[in-house]
């Protein structure tokens, strides 16, 4: 959701630098990449790695959600070619659902604040799940109810974590980077890197001449 549908982690981005130097603590930005796609357990345990046990994640997630919540109230910014892909989706009967690391009410408020809620069959939050990205769960949980095998399904993924989960779930997976470009090893997971969702429809519904 957030980075491939949503043009939000910039937005994160700034909100957690300036949380993080309101508690006394310096974010760097390879902490911040390590957080980009994870759960709200993953970004804990990162978090207090990096700055010792005394890292007050409580009130540093609280104050993030607060000052989100803030910047959303005007919509949230979609990434380009979200919407054309989309409908291209539906136009050829394809099934969608999203799979999310985020939490159930971010999910509905964002995806509604943005116009998308309503264009997927089914939505995987961190709290339809037992174990987050980069387990594969969330994917296999998406699958079943959309009632599709695993290897079927394409994968549409800015992130570690979820290029790891989609992969993990027997997925054909396209990393579409935002903040955070592939290694060699997420390389090795995908069946391609594309630079954005047009260039994914582009690709994926060739124009015929």
């Amino acid at each position: 959701m957030d980075g491939t549908l949503l043009d939000t982690e910039a937005v994160f981005k700034t909100i957690v630098f300036e949380v993080c130097a309101d508690l006394g603590f310096e974010m760097t930005d390879d902490v911040h990449r390590s957080m980009v796609g994870g759960s709200h357990e993953r970004t804990n345990q990162l978090l207090l790695e990096a700055y010792g046990v005394s890292f007050p994640y409580a009130l540093f997630d609280e104050k993030c959600r607060v000052s989100m919540r803030e910047r959303s109230h005007g919509g949230v910014p979609v990434k380009a070619g979200v919407r054309d892909f989309i409908a291209a989706l539906h136009a050829n009967n394809i099934r969608t659902a999203v799979a999310t690391s985020s939490r159930n009410p971010h999910a509905q408020h964002h995806l509604s604040a943005a116009g998308l809620l309503d264009l997927f069959e089914t939505i995987v939050t961190r709290d339809d799940v037992t174990h987050p990205k980069p387990h594969p769960e969330p994917y296999l949980t998406a699958a079943r109810r959309l009632d599709v095998a695993p290897k079927d399904c394409l994968a549409l993924e800015d992130s570690y974590a979820g290029v790891h989960a989609a992969h993990a779930a027997g997925m054909q997976t396209i990393m579409v980077p935002d903040l955070v470009h592939p290694s060699e090893e997420i390389l090795a997971l995908g069946i391609a890197v594309m630079e954005s969702l047009t260039h994914v429809h582009a690709a994926a519904f060739p124009v015929r001449r």
